[in-house]
């Protein structure tokens, strides 16, 4: 879970943005790109999503810079039907063929009720809500998901099945925060963290249902984008391309009003408030209800920026030589 850092300076999302643009354009990134990139990630930010948020630059100008993804990539349509698209990211990150596959799958489902998109031959393509996200307006239900370049080996953990496993679901209320649900299945189960086993042995069934959760990951934004399970040789020429998504999304009106959807959402969020929330908390919220919040004050405040975050952007912009913005 992310959290807001107990200790932090405010900077405002603006010059947050402009610093991932910065920086970014610092190791080639056309600016169109670099600007698309600043707004996605210092969103994240505002919405308390720091894991996926600006810190993300210190990695991928790296990556762009050593030239692992591709600094220049051309984005293209490579399949298309009515209600289908399969877009090809030319070794760069995945945020521009999935943002821009997912304005396109919009205008499909508008039309044909359905449509779905698959990404290939990209890097890192962020946080999956950022895409879920995008389609709320349009009156649409989502699901966004993404894999990666698994190489399984015999002996490994069965953990190691499920990938890094990002879903995100979303659907639109009218007044109030839109759900939007977006999370990694294994986030809690990684190698790293210090209760895995004792999760394991106290409920089993959980994990055997995240690490489910997590190879649907795999199949259909991995194995589905044209990833092979073991990538050697690698499917694509840059070495950082190793992540496939893909978006489905639909219309409200094939089984229901759009606005009496979107009432009776309002209605369930309200009655989720209500609701005594878990051990340790004090609210209730639907998913997605925190990061509303969260966005509306950072917008106002500023972003809290964390010890770790600072030094992550202080040691990037060194590399690439820019000022921070603080």
């Amino acid at each position: 879970m992310n959290q807001p850092p107990d200790e932090h300076i405010r900077v405002s999302h603006e010059d947050l943005r402009d610093f991932v643009a910065t920086a970014a354009i610092k190791v080639g990134l056309p600016e169109d790109k670099a600007k698309l990139l600043g707004t996605l990630l210092s969103r994240n930010d505002l919405r308390g999503i720091f894991s996926h948020g600006t810190q993300q630059i210190a990695t991928y100008a790296i990556l762009m810079r050593d030239g692992k993804l591709n600094n220049e990539p051309k984005v293209e349509i490579v399949q298309e039907t009515p209600s289908s698209l399969l877009v090809d990211g030319d070794g760069g990150l995945g945020y521009f063929p999935s943002y821009e596959g997912t304005l396109k799958v919009i205008e499909k489902a508008k039309q044909t009720g359905i449509a779905v998109m698959s990404t290939r031959n990209h890097g890192h393509f962020g946080a999956a809500g950022i895409y879920a996200r995008m389609p709320l307006e349009h009156d649409l239900l989502t699901f966004v998901t993404s894999g990666v370049q698994l190489n399984l080996n015999p002996g490994n953990s069965i953990y190691a099945a499920a990938g890094g496993s990002p879903m995100a679901f979303s659907a639109p209320a009218g007044e109030e925060n839109s759900l939007v649900l977006d999370f990694g299945a294994m986030h809690d189960l990684y190698a790293s963290s210090p209760h895995r086993e004792e999760i394991a042995n106290l409920a089993p069934g959980l994990v055997l249902r995240c690490i489910g959760m997590g190879e649907i990951c795999q199949s259909w934004g991995g194995l589905l984008s044209g990833l092979p399970l073991h990538g050697n040789p690698p499917p694509w020429k840059w070495p950082g391309a190793n992540q496939g998504s893909l978006v489905i999304t639909f219309r409200i009106d094939l089984f229901a009003e759009a606005a009496e959807f979107r009432r009776q959402m309002d209605e369930y969020v309200r009655a989720v408030r209500q609701l005594t929330p878990l051990q340790g908390f004090t609210a209730s919220y639907m998913a997605g209800g925190v990061e509303a919040e969260q966005e509306a004050l950072f917008q106002a405040a500023g972003v809290p920026v964390g010890t770790d975050h600072r030094q992550r952007l202080e040691e990037v912009a060194q590399q690439v030589g820019i000022e921070v913005p603080w």
